[in-house]
């Protein structure tokens, strides 16, 4: 599916393109002659280069977007299952089990099930989608992601009408994880979720790759969740089971501090986090005096989720 918008972002206001000299160019076409048996292994093995086949882009508000260099998001990471430090889960992520992955799928579905990873893949149209991404913590980079939209996977299990939200959890691996061992701070896995509304808008995506590349095991491979209207730690990584719920789950970081994280963490400009202001961004890869870039609310998104929360008070529904 195409999605087809209009809005334009000034060149000002993103990475400056110098910066991104390498990008694997994504060429257009399907890929489901490569989506089958040892095809499919060799895009989701990260030990391997994979041979992702020209890719269509979801033509989704990215027309002046300038990608982040892909070095710099692939080390300027949170995945605190590893570690605090942004740096040091480039490599120990490396540890981590991706390849065979299977996803379970139950709660309020018709067809609920452990379903493997390269059979989902196959019946799916895999594009590319450069989105706006941006941290809680105020910095912000732009990324072209490898993936498709969730609710053509929803679709597929036919959620029932008693499903409201979606529960996603990651793996829970403590022997690979060291701070899933050792680390109280948080409880693992880690767990977050949505609205079936918002699961099912066409921005929101699970991601299997980026830069034309399988996922780096650093960035959540893989599978990843990918919604560029909220803050980052929304997106949550390596996937292992998605649950169709009647009420809303209960998420890592909304029940380790409530009023810091809320549920939908919608990216707005007004309403600051605790201890610092969201109002702008440092955008990560930008030259030495680039200024702070002014936030907008739902990221930029605007135009095509605020219908989502007409109805709602997003002082109070943060």
């Amino acid at each position: 599916m195409i999605i087809k918008t209009t809005k334009a972002i000034l060149a000002s206001e993103i990475t400056d393109p110098l910066l991104f000299k390498h990008r694997r160019q994504i060429i257009k076409g399907m890929i489901g002659t490569l989506l089958t048996g040892a095809g499919v292994k060799s895009v989701l093995a990260n030990d391997n280069k994979p041979t992702w086949g020209d890719l269509p882009k979801a033509d989704v508000l990215s027309q002046s977007l300038t990608v982040t260099p892909a070095e710099i998001v692939k080390n300027h990471t949170n995945y605190y299952e590893f570690t605090f430090n942004k740096t040091d889960s480039t490599s120990l992520a490396q540890n981590l089990p991706t390849d065979p992955w299977s996803v379970e799928i139950s709660g309020e579905v018709e067809k609920p099930g452990v379903y493997h990873l390269e059979d989902l893949l196959s019946q799916q149209s895999i594009q590319e989608y450069i989105y706006r991404f941006r941290c809680v913590e105020a910095w912000s980079m732009v990324v072209p992601w490898v993936g498709f939209p969730l609710a053509s996977l929803l679709k597929m299990v036919k959620p029932l009408s008693s499903a409201q939200f979606v529960k996603f959890t990651a793996i829970y691996d403590p022997n690979v994880m060291p701070n899933q061992k050792v680390n109280a701070m948080l409880e693992w896995p880690y767990v977050e979720g949505l609205r079936i509304d918002e699961a099912m808008h066409p921005l929101t995506i699970l991601a299997v790759g980026m830069y034309g590349e399988s996922m780096p095991k650093q960035n959540g491979a893989p599978l990843r969740l990918v919604v560029p209207w909220k803050y980052g730690f929304k997106s949550i990584k390596a996937i292992v089971k998605i649950e169709l719920m009647k009420r809303a789950p209960i998420t890592t970081w909304n029940k380790f501090s409530p009023n810091d994280y809320g549920f939908y963490s919608n990216v707005n400009p007004a309403v600051p986090h605790p201890r610092w202001s969201q109002n702008s961004e440092r955008q990560l890869g930008g030259r030495f005096f680039m200024p702070r870039r002014q936030t907008e609310l739902f990221n930029g998104y605007g135009n095509e989720v605020a219908s989502l929360y007409s109805d709602m008070d997003l002082r109070h529904f943060f």
